[in-house]
């Protein structure tokens, strides 16, 4: 425990990953072939045959009213899927799994001055809310908490991609604060055909990567992998460093770089190309406002300028969630408030500096650090007890309860000076609170004054 009274992070819990050279990660795979179509100039046929490769999907009817408020007029956030399908040729990867999966999911934010952009990547294992969404088979999910990339299957449940991703957005929306402006989607084969169509890629693994899940054997060293063995790199995950996902982020962003060095030298053939392309363009599916090979040039000449310095690579700063609930050793907790002032900067159009967000990352506030006193402030008898009883299974300190000085509509979060970032740790899995300072809160307790809008069930 340090000074402050927590337990620090299992090594590499927490950290953002940042790149300074501009790693190219799955999402680019459409914007880069679409520059390159326009800087290659090739014929009127082949821009319409590539054109038409490309899928719309109508994600918008799927999203509902209550949205986040786009703050900064002029940037966009673009959500970015890699798609883990088991349709058609990606049936063999996971016949097990009944629905659409996301293996990677990001998020681009392109400011409106067009000076810099920030990728931001969520592990796929986040522990989050997801809300209520159409299942495209005629039924409803309820709102309930599990790993993120739940989402875009739950949406995915009648075979549809527009309601997968429209599932996904909402997620990402209800749990950042951003509002998502496009979607991209690029699935198994189209990545492969890629590297491909590249002649392989080079890896240098440290240690031979001997994973069953991701089909994939590898002896150390520099080698050039293509087809399934591509794939099976960027999948693999639990026989390869620590086995987490954001190790596994790290790999991606280190092959797609290489893939994109690869294609720079290899891409003036015209074969090489058309079959880059054509994989490419084939694998996409975005919302109908980007599809076509002219909104995607039109995204990629818009990043095309921005200095490698200052495009920045983000993962949403985690930690084991194993650290609040013993019994959970297989997600991850974003951890607050850093995840909370990331997501507002981008809102906000503000550029993240990756070196302070980095190091204010190192030291997570766990939930069982946090001591919490719970009031209740509906006059329903019972309440503070029902939502103490859900903050000690999600692995908060719960030190009392009792009944408020009067009826609150609204939910508090009050804290005695020196704990803004425990109350904010609170304040994260309570849809809808903020935590502010109260003078007269108790000292080394985070006061929850539980109001009639929460819901205990909300919860995680």
């Amino acid at each position: 425990m340090n000074g402050r009274g927590r337990r620090r992070a299992p090594a590499g819990a927490g950290k953002v990953r940042l790149t300074r050279r501009g790693r190219i990660l799955v999402w680019s795979a459409g914007v880069c072939a679409a520059l390159v179509l326009g800087v290659a100039g090739v014929g009127a046929w082949v821009y319409q045959d590539l054109d038409g490769n490309i899928r719309g999907a109508d994600v918008y009817d799927g999203l509902g009213g209550d949205r986040p408020v786009n703050l900064s007029p002029g940037s966009k956030n673009i959500l970015v899927v890699g798609s883990d399908s088991r349709d058609g040729d990606n049936a063999q990867y996971g016949g097990d799994l009944t629905t659409m999966q996301s293996d990677t999911l990001m998020v681009v934010h392109v400011p409106a001055d067009r000076k810099w952009a920030t990728v931001v990547s969520f592990p796929r294992d986040s522990w989050v809310g997801i809300p209520a969404c159409d299942k495209g088979d005629g039924t409803t999910s309820e709102p309930h908490h599990f790993k993120i990339n739940q989402a875009f299957a739950i949406g995915g449940t009648g075979g549809g991609i527009a309601e997968a991703a429209a599932c996904t957005i909402k997620t990402i929306e209800a749990n950042t604060g951003l509002r998502i402006d496009h979607f991209v989607s690029l699935d198994f084969q189209g990545f492969k055909g890629m590297v491909d169509a590249l002649d392989g890629v080079e890896v240098c693994p440290e240690g031979a990567i001997h994973d069953e899940k991701a089909r994939l054997d590898l002896e150390a060293g520099c080698q050039t992998v293509r087809g399934e063995d591509a794939l099976g790199y960027v999948r693999a995950r639990y026989n390869v460093g620590n086995g987490s996902d954001t190790g596994r982020i790290g790999r991606q962003q280190e092959f797609m770089q290489a893939l994109a060095e690869k294609a720079q030298s290899k891409l003036a053939s015209p074969n090489a190309l058309y079959g880059f392309l054509e994989s490419a363009t084939e694998s996409l599916t975005t919302d109908k406002d980007l599809a076509g090979v002219r909104p995607l040039y039109g995204l990629a000449s818009d990043l095309k300028g921005v200095p490698r310095d200052r495009l920045t690579f983000l993962t949403v700063p985690n930690y084991p969630r194993e650290a609040d609930v013993p019994a959970d050793k297989a997600n991850v907790m974003w951890q607050y408030p850093q995840a909370a002032d990331l997501f507002a900067a981008l809102a906000k159009d503000e550029e993240v500096d990756g070196e302070r967000f980095r190091a204010d990352a190192e030291d997570p506030v766990y939930a069982s650090s946090v001591r919490v006193r719970v009031l209740n402030g509906t006059g329903v008898p019972g309440r503070a007890a029902a939502v103490a009883e859900k903050l000690r299974a999600a692995g908060f300190t719960v030190v009392g309860t009792g009944n408020a000085p009067e009826t609150a509509r609204t939910t508090t979060v009050g804290h005695p000076q020196g704990l803004g970032e425990e109350a904010e740790v609170l304040a994260s899995r309570l849809p809808g609170v903020r935590a502010g300072q109260d003078t007269g809160a108790a000292a080394g307790v985070v006061t929850l004054v539980v109001g009639t809008d929460l819901d205990p069930e909300a919860i995680g």
